[in-house]
């Protein structure tokens, strides 16, 4: 219990000990004062994290913000500053927002959409006319004559229906030497097996593109008299993707080579049976064309039990080029390693940490806060962009040079100037720290054209992934896992170009099984998505 002492008694107290007494008491507050602090700062940090939970359980996910207009610069000494703060988001006409994030606009409906879609499909027609009879009793005497028809059109679905495919293979023999031949056939897919192109075509369908599981196609499939095991399913998945259509995937791994700008991105999976005790994390990595290339693109997958730099190193080891990733520090491990490889950070993760920062802050007072001012000038970066999308790489870096790289200047000088500002340690705190440790990375799209500004399109590709596996068996297994990327890579790979993934499995697997004792891999020219030798009933 501390000691108190009256007026009286410290008008006796000798000087010394006085002082001694107030040393103490100095010590005493700092150590309090000291612990307040990191109180307070933990007390932000849970509040923080809170508003974060129940923003991710109840909120918006959309990553869209409004119109950046009104944000302003001026060159003071020949570099690109902001105005006041208040002046540079000032419009008194503008109507105040409630957040940063906009409404998805209305769409225009175009005519003739209707006969547009309805073109597309096949035609049956069916015949609505009157007899001779109906039209005399009609009619009568004065006779008739017949007008042009009206034409009523609908959708007519036709449910799908199994048969069995039994090919009649005519077998002949010499009558001298007794020697046979059979009549060219197709090749069967899996030795002793009853799956066939179009079978296997619609279990990968269901599977890799509608994120159907297994059990649900077996259900399906019986419903329409074929009886098939999710064992069966899977074990036909696991063995075409390692016989046939790897050979596709490893030819478009050796095609993204080919592209000077790649995107990468990785997203953690479970996989029950891999030698590791059950829920250990593995993961799936996803390599793609850059966004940036819209006729020619590419997706692949690929398995591997563990997140470290070995795995990139592999699959990249033949890539010269920029590759576009988040801020893990695997990529940036890789930049220092090889010469040729230059790393392009993603604007889209930065920006996320400064939403999360605003998140946390009361409606009160978000306006007049630091993050919601980031936020606007980042929103103005990418408006600007926005207005690039259909120019060249050549128009486009120009355009970058001229309008975006002063913006970005300005940008990342109001955060250096703003950082020494912040002492409580928090979601804001860690955004200017973490966009200014990724500068460099950042502002590596300013000096391309065919850099894009985020990694938004591998992240779309992954989420997708995301979707399915929760409803996979076959990645049950490590084998598993790795033709799950296979058919999955070749699946997103033929929605990137716009085909139908159902007759494009089919045309694959006719085609592949009847080359697979070519001494060279030529062939899969004419089965690239964009290759103009695919027929046209592959394409959309």
């Amino acid at each position: 219990m501390a000691v108190r002492y009256t007026e009286e008694q410290l008008n006796t107290v000798d000087k010394s000990l006085l002082i001694q007494m107030f040393l103490n008491q100095q010590e005493q507050i700092q150590t309090l004062t000291a612990e307040v602090t990191s109180l307070n700062e933990k007390m932000q940090l849970m509040m923080e994290q809170m508003v974060l939970a129940n923003r991710n359980r109840f909120g918006r996910s959309s990553e869209k913000m409004t119109d950046a207009s009104q944000i302003s610069f001026m060159e003071v000494d020949g570099t690109i500053v902001f105005f006041n703060e208040a002046e540079a988001v000032c419009d008194l006409d503008a109507p105040e927002p409630e957040h940063l994030e906009e409404s998805a606009p209305r769409p225009v409906k175009k005519k003739g959409k209707k006969e547009q879609d309805l073109s597309c499909l096949p035609t049956h027609r069916i015949d609505h006319y009157m007899t001779e009879e109906e039209l005399t009793a009609e009619f009568g005497k004065n006779g008739w004559k017949q007008l042009p028809d009206a034409i009523s059109r609908r959708y007519r679905f036709v449910p799908v229906k199994v048969e069995v495919e039994e090919h009649h293979i005519g077998v002949y023999a010499d009558k001298k030497d007794g020697h046979m031949v059979k009549a060219k056939h197709p090749r069967g897919l899996l030795h002793g097996s009853t799956v066939s192109p179009t079978l296997a075509a619609a279990i990968i369908n269901g599977k890799y593109v509608n994120a159907i599981p297994l059990y649900r196609l077996e259900q399906e499939f019986k419903r329409y008299g074929l009886v098939i095991t999710r064992q069966n399913m899977a074990n036909w998945m696991i063995r075409l993707g390692e016989e046939y259509i790897s050979v596709l995937y490893d030819y478009l791994h050796r095609k993204l080579y080919d592209y000077h700008v790649i995107q990468a991105d990785e997203t953690p999976v479970l996989v029950n049976r891999d030698g590791r005790p059950a829920g250990s994390k593995s993961y799936m990595w996803v390599y793609r064309s850059g966004y940036m290339y819209p006729d020619k693109q590419i997706v692949l997958y690929e398995y591997q039990r563990t997140r470290n730099a070995s795995h990139p190193r592999e699959f990249l080891k033949d890539f010269s080029g920029i590759c576009v990733t988040d801020g893990y520090q695997v990529y940036h491990t890789l930049e220092k390693e090889k010469e040729d490889l230059m790393i392009a950070g993603c604007w889209v993760h930065g920006r996320r940490k400064f939403e999360e920062a605003l998140a946390t802050i009361p409606a009160e007072g978000k306006k007049e806060s630091v993050a919601w001012l980031v936020m606007k000038q980042i929103q103005a970066i990418y408006r600007e962009e926005g207005k690039l999308k259909d120019l060249s790489s050549e128009e486009r870096l120009a355009q970058r040079q001229v309008v975006i790289r002063p913006l970005v200047d300005a940008l990342f000088a109001y955060l250096k100037q703003k950082k020494e500002q912040i002492v409580v340690k928090g979601k804001l705190e860690a955004a200017f720290t973490y966009f200014l440790n990724q500068e460099k990375y950042l502002r590596v799209f300013l000096d391309d054209g065919d850099v894009p500004m985020d990694n938004n399109a591998s992240e779309r590709a992954i989420r997708g992934f995301c979707i399915g596996k929760k409803n996979w068996e076959v990645i049950d297994t490590i084998n598993g896992a790795k033709t799950s990327a296979v058919i999955y890579s070749i699946a997103e790979t033929a929605k990137a170009n716009n085909l139908k993934p159902y007759e494009y499995f089919e045309h694959l697997l006719t085609v592949i099984p009847e080359h697979m004792e070519d001494t060279d891999r030529s062939f899969l020219e004419e089965l690239l998505p964009w290759s103009p030798a695919l027929p046209e009933n592959i394409r959309k």
